[in-house]
């Protein structure tokens, strides 16, 4: 880092901003960290400085708050952002609590949130029509901003982005989330930060305050356990403390998964009480208002919690409708029942065996992921096993035969929840239950400021001025391949402990990449304790390793000639100087032509990915050599017949092709887009590769290098179909689009349903002059296809639901519209951001028009019912209970699949069979999506 007159370190957390500094002039032999205030509106027209700075936005409507009330001390344009209007500081979070719809909140879990779109304009979630919306990326940049432009303010000879700046981040944050969060500090004008977990913070904190004694502080601590527990994670990480010389080194030698488990959590957990207490029996508050309600709660939790608290605390819910609220709209939670609730909830005794459990809980909302199981003293038992084998290295005489765990002699705890004693003690009464003794527990008086003072104490220490914690790279990563059919395997890219800025290259693996094409690679983790080397070869448990976003670009040398051009590369990996993976490619001729590969971080459903390394088929040349005589370059002189035959030949050579696998399929479309310009020597050769393309690429994505080979056919697109006369070649023309819809952008699915969103009409009433596409035969068939464009917007879907319903109402319609009713409002998504449902009570509406009808004669209408009603475990898109507990009856009634009844009422995956009725046929095997 480069000197600067501050080194400044900021908490950007999930429920609080904070931000400390030490000013390097002071020529005092120990610099310690201070806090940085923030001033901010604490009540409309009133600016006060505070430690705190809320993590929230309020989104005020047009005309709520007079333009004086919130003037800040500082011009907009210091904001370094074009943002939509909002009230951040305490005024946020006191609006927020009255007022549902409005408030952003958990800016930090959404960022983190890998099946959205994170950089898409979707928070608040559930916000009241009219308020304007944000992405999670952008809130929290706009966090950043704010405090840059408070501190420019205050510090105006020296603004924040000529400082050296720390920002923390949760050490289980994957590379995608990593990534986002040093391009929010970008976007805010702060262009180079360093990045820092914040369990580590918290403990350079606590050096910090015991440097003059620290070798005494130290002394007996073998093994450190840091539980950060704030109000969107709970992050835990080992520390091993060493000795040199007479000097302690300490060394991290582990991190936790990613748990989306916190203080909001138990705020959830709470406002279902009081919802329950508040509104009528069987009714259901809307995402806004319990939002709403859930800032309330946290209020009461926090007075509650305390050494002194008091006997209840009152809740309130406002603004919410007449219908819904009984006669009191105020109730009170008591102490006891909330010391009971979150303290037996979220910190039970358990046996240290026991496990976290899988499934979900009733805490799943927002649309974020929760953390399956609340208890955070399962996940702490399952973090201390999957280390187990280096505790007990370290603390060999301090573990028993008899107890499976090796609890760590030390432990930090920090995050807004250990406020509470009653919560920090039952934490450590349960680790000194499982260790035999109680492990020393140190003292930490500031679990809200401590990860900011400790960011700045780390920054100290870069410049020599304080103990460096070291550990480098917090987990190991893996590269993914597939050299044995059963088993997904992985090569191991960079070893967990590898030292920032060393460079591990992977001289046994050679690539061979072809310029000015797309490469992709597909990654995943390890926080498992377990020795790798760089290139060893691992087989992938889905319950130890975590995929990652693929990485990805397109290599280009401009000193190279015209034209394709295939060169061998090595794949060189090395934790970078602000904490995120890099990786590159380098050429084995030449150490000097290097090309950086990049994350996808833009959301969305994905596949569970395939390995790049795969044994071809035996036969595959011969299957190539076949597709090569149909649309080969060289015009030979081929049957009809022959053309005709070419599916069944391709079957007899490779087997049924519901088993072809997808690197099969891929390399076969690889003939066959060689071959794309002559699809058109006869109708039935543009027929058979329409049929034979759409399915070997679908579902259009989850496989290395599928968006390229989506643009490559995206092309022939507007030349359309050339025998125009022939019903089946429009048949096979739509279903190809609906095959590979989901590696379809946006902007190509706005395309196609502008071109044939006239097939919605009923027959009778479709206007007379059409597009040539939509005039032609395969009105069904365009149907399927635009209820498979879940990229469309929500007012499109809407319009598509609406005229597909009107359109069934008319004699002699085929059942499967109703498939496409089902799949264009499903619930969960097949592959689109989970922010473009249809909205809940337009779901509700369509759902009462399948209650006219006989599921039992009609299992299309069953099956379209179920998608619409499916439980998703995120209120904002779930129909109400009772409707969801009438489409129940109707299944069990109408004797449907158990899976189906199960899909309504439970938060579930779907099965093999329920996943081929909603994408409309089977999927590649292999090929699973990631729910």
């Amino acid at each position: 880092m480069k000197a600067s007159r501050y080194l400044v370190g900021i908490d950007l957390g999930t429920t609080h901003t904070v931000v400390a500094y030490a000013d390097t002039d002071n020529t005092a032999s120990t610099l310690k960290p201070r806090l940085f205030e923030i001033e901010q509106l604490v009540a409309p027209g009133e600016i006060a400085a505070r430690p705190l700075l809320p993590s929230l936005r309020y989104h005020p409507a047009a005309g709520e708050l007079a333009t004086g009330d919130i003037r800040i001390p500082w011009a907009e344009p210091e904001m370094g952002l074009s943002l939509p209007a909002a009230i951040m500081g305490e005024l946020a979070r006191e609006l927020g609590s009255k007022v549902p719809g409005q408030l952003v909140t958990s800016a930090k879990s959404w960022l983190s949130h890998a099946s959205v779109d994170r950089t898409a304009p979707i928070l608040p979630w559930g916000g009241v029509e009219g308020i304007s919306k944000i992405s999670p990326l952008h809130a929290s940049a706009g966090y950043l901003a704010y405090v840059r432009a408070a501190w420019n303010h205050r510090f105006s000879n020296y603004p924040l982005e000529r400082q050296d700046v720390v920002l923390t981040l949760p050490a289980s944050f994957d590379e995608s989330a990593r990534a986002l969060t040093v391009q929010a500090a970008q976007l805010a004008g702060l262009p180079a930060v360093k990045l820092l977990e914040e369990p580590q913070a918290a403990c350079y904190d606590w050096l910090t305050q015991h440097g003059d004694v620290l070798e005494t502080a130290l002394q007996d601590i073998r093994l450190l356990l840091v539980c950060d527990v704030g109000g969107g994670t709970t992050d835990l990480t080992l520390i091993k403390v060493g000795w040199e010389a007479g000097r302690p080194q300490l060394e991290r030698i582990g991190v936790g998964d990613h748990l989306m488990l916190g203080g909001d959590n138990m705020d959830l957990t709470l406002a279902h009480v009081a919802e329950q207490r508040l509104i009528a029996s069987g009714a259901h508050l809307s995402a806004a208002n319990l939002s709403q309600l859930m800032q309330q709660c946290r209020t009461a939790k926090e007075r509650l919690l305390t050494p002194n608290a008091p006997q209840g605390a009152k809740v309130t819910l406002l603004g919410a409708g007449a219908k819904l609220i009984r006669r009191a709209r105020s109730i009170t939670l008591s102490r006891d029942e909330v010391q009971a609730m979150v303290v037996e909830g979220f910190l039970p005794r358990i046996d240290p065996m026991d496990r976290p459990r899988k499934r979900r809980s009733a805490i799943v909302e927002f649309g974020l992921p929760y953390a399956a199981d609340p208890a955070i003293s399962r996940h702490v038992a399952a973090f201390l096993a999957d280390h187990a084998q280096i505790a007990k290295d370290i603390l060999t005489d301090h573990i028993s035969t008899t107890r499976p765990l090796a609890v760590p002699d030390a432990v930090l705890l920090n995050g807004g929840v250990f406020h509470s004693q009653r919560l920090s003690g039952r934490l450590l009464e349960i680790l000194a239950e499982w260790r035999g003794t109680a492990p020393r527990a140190l003292r930490n008086d500031d679990p809200d400021l401590a990860v900011a003072r400790g960011a700045v104490a780390f920054g100290l220490a870069l410049r020599g001025k304080g103990l460096r914690i070291g550990g480098g790279c917090a987990r190991s990563y893996f590269i993914q391949i597939e050299d044995r059919p059963a088993q997904q395997r992985g090569v191991c890219l960079l070893p967990q402990g590898t030292p920032e800025e060393r460079e591990i290259r992977l001289k046994n693996r050679t690539f061979s990449l072809r310029l000015r094409q797309p490469v992709r690679f597909h990654l995943l983790s390890s926080t498992q304790d377990t020795h790798y080397a760089p290139g060893d070869v691992v087989d992938i448990d889905q319950e130890q390793f975590t995929l990652l976003p693929p990485i990805a670009t397109v290599l280009h040398n401009e000193s190279e000639p015209a034209g394709t051009l295939e060169i061998p590369v090595q794949l060189v990996a090395k934790l970078s100087e602000v904490g995120t993976l890099a990786v590159s490619c380098v050429s084995t001729e030449a150490a000097n032509r290097r090309w950086s590969l990049d994350f996808q971080l833009r959301g969305g459903r994905t596949g569970q990915f395939i390995g790049m390394d795969h044994k071809p088929h035996p036969r595959l040349e011969q299957a190539m050599a076949g597709i090569d005589r149909i649309y080969g370059r060289r015009r030979k002189e081929v049957r009809p017949s022959a053309v005709k035959g070419l599916r069944v030949d391709l079957e007899r050579m490779l087997g049924k092709r519901d088993r072809w696998e997808t690197p099969l399929l891929r390399e076969l479309l690889t003939s066959l887009l060689q071959g794309m310009h002559r699809r058109r020597r006869s109708v039935d050769h543009e027929r058979l590769w329409f049929n034979l393309t759409g399915y070997c690429l679908r579902p259009g994505f989850g496989y290395p290098l599928d968006d390229w080979r989506v643009r490559q056919l995206w092309a022939i697109y507007k030349q359309g179909v050339q025998y125009t006369q022939n019903a089946q070649a429009w048949s096979e023309w739509w279903t190809l689009w609906r095959r590979v819809a989901g590696g379809l952008d946006e902007q190509a699915q706005q395309r196609i349903f502008k071109d044939i969103s006239s097939a919605l009409q009923p027959p009778k009433t479709r206007q007379a002059k059409r597009s040539a596409r939509s005039n032609k035969q395969g009105s069904e068939d365009m149907i399927r296809l635009i209820a498979s464009l879940e990229r469309l917007s929500i007012k499109s879907k809407v319009q598509v639901g609406d005229r597909l319903l009107k359109r069934l109402r008319g004699p002699g319609e085929s059942p499967q519209i109703w498939w496409a009713v089902g799949r264009i409002g499903a619930r969960i998504p097949f592959y689109g951001s989970v922010h473009k449902v249809v909205p809940r009570e337009v779901v509700a509406q369509w759902l009462e028009k399948t209650f006219a009808l006989n599921w039992k004669s009609v299992q299309a209408t069953a099956f379209a019912a179920t998608l619409l009603a499916r439980k998703s475990g995120d209120r904002e898109r779930d129909v109400d209970p009772d409707i969801r507990d009438h489409v129940v009856q109707r299944l069990r009634a109408a004797r449907a699949s158990e899976s189906w009844i199960r899909m309504v009422s439970q938060v579930v995956q779907l099965d093999e069979a329920d996943e081929r009725r909603v994408f409309g046929e089977s999927l590649p095997p292999g090929l699973r999506l990631m729910e």
